[in-house]
């Protein structure tokens, strides 16, 4: 499982960071970014559907 935001629809609520910390952090306008390369670890494979599923603009997608 791969996550990747699209800058396009982000409009900066910061759910994505706020529900999954270890996943998404913020970059310097308050936009959410995907941390790393994107790949999710099993462990964090529900937080990150959560995360996808609470982004009010759909941003957010697993690849």
């Amino acid at each position: 499982m791969k996550l990747k935001i699209d800058p396009e629809r982000c409009q900066g609520h910061g759910r994505c960071y706020d529900l999954a910390p270890a996943l998404f952090g913020e970059d310097d306008e308050g936009y959410g970014r995907v941390l790393g390369d994107g790949v999710v670890p099993e462990d964090e494979a529900r937080t990150a559907r959560l995360a996808v599923a609470n982004c009010p603009e759909r941003a957010i997608e697993i690849l």
